[in-house]
């Protein structure tokens, strides 16, 4: 049976900083299309192309973070955050939630533990008719600051036809040029994978800006802090859905959590640059508690066609001016656009 052996050292580093490219290849590519970067006749169209040449066509999934499986549950608010926002999610008593958990890459069929990145994406629908979006990964920071610095690491990631994976001389050649990328290393390199999507936590890595009553703003990050006990990944795994399998267990045997914390900025502080991590010593606030009850089979239940994309935002809750957000919704439209006219493929089955 072969085994899936989970990434160490500096390849480890080397691997991740790949996937960041392929992760945010589509984001690089709207904004330039957009004409971020002065090519107009590069259109999205095409940049999905190249992304999909690269990293594999499947039809019907989605062009990053595509293999995955819905959640359902709640989030019950603390009411700790609704004097910095208006958002009624911050003062809900209970707001019901859709989620999707996820791992990084195009191939659907991957094997769980063969890709580092996980993410977690949710909706919130609160009882005044608004809805939250929000795409949340486990690294707490990006490799570069701008749409520039995506396309530069998309083409840095690229695979070598001869050895079908990136060339670390072109990654450590774009690492040299882009010194921003130094925390983002630094996460890489001493990253402990644990064993379960349930004991990870997720991070919105852009920032944004909460609305209080008065109209005032406060910038923030947040993340999801796991309420389960870390325990790290098994040296070697031979279950390709093994974190699946996981996640379907444990909420068979009951309610998963995680607390939303909350985490201001201050004066000075980058909140329109994803790359720069802020002080540890930020104050933060608990704004609740998101509660996982129900998990659905793979591409199915309800978050198989929600676009999860992170600009749809409630009264309360703004967008920074952190221009990656603005290419992450234009990505994420057109790969909603693209595989809603998809028969979902079937491929090579995990």
């Amino acid at each position: 049976m072969t085994m899936n052996t989970p990434l160490h050292g500096s390849a480890k580093a080397l691997r991740l900083a790949a996937i960041g490219g392929v992760l945010l290849a589509a984001g690089a590519g709207f904004a330039y299309a957009a004409g971020w970067l002065g090519a107009p006749r590069l259109t999205p169209q095409r940049i999905i192309d190249t992304f999909e040449a690269q990293a594999g066509h499947y039809p019907g999934y989605r062009k990053n973070h595509a293999k995955g499986l819905c959640v359902s549950g709640y989030f019950q608010a603390s009411g700790q955050a609704a004097n910095l926002s208006t958002a009624r999610a911050f003062s809900q008593q209970r707001v019901p939630v859709v989620g999707r958990f996820a791992i990084g890459g195009a191939n659907p069929f991957a094997p769980d533990t063969g890709i580092p990145v996980r993410s977690l994406a949710i909706e919130l629908s609160t009882d005044d008719g608004q809805v939250w979006r929000t795409g949340m990964n486990n690294p707490p920071v990006l490799a570069v600051s701008t749409p520039q610095g995506f396309y530069q690491q998309v083409l840095a990631s690229a695979p070598d036809p001869a050895t079908g994976k990136p060339d670390p001389g072109k990654l450590q050649a774009f690492f040299a040029a882009h010194p921003e990328s130094a925390a983002f290393r630094q996460w890489a390199a001493g990253y402990k994978p644990s064993d379960s999507f349930a004991n990870t936590q997720y991070h919105s890595i852009n920032a944004f800006r909460l609305i209080d009553a008065a109209g005032a703003a406060h910038p923030v990050r947040w993340q999801l802090e796991p309420q389960t006990a870390f325990a790290a990944l098994p040296a070697q795994v031979d279950d390709k859905q093994f974190l699946q399998h996981d996640l379907q267990q444990r909420l068979a045997q009951g309610p998963l959590r995680w607390t939303l914390r909350l985490v201001l900025a201050e004066p000075g502080d980058a909140v329109d640059d994803p790359a720069r991590p802020w002080p540890a010593e930020r104050r933060s606030v608990d704004a609740g508690t998101l509660v996982l009850e129900q998990v659905d089979a793979p591409e199915q239940g309800a978050c198989r066609d929600l676009n999860f994309d992170p600009l749809i935002l409630p009264r309360g809750i703004e967008a920074s001016a952190d221009p990656i957000l603005a290419a992450r919704s234009a990505a994420y439209s057109e790969s909603f656009n693209r595989r809603s006219r998809e028969s979902l493929s079937t491929g090579a089955k995990p």
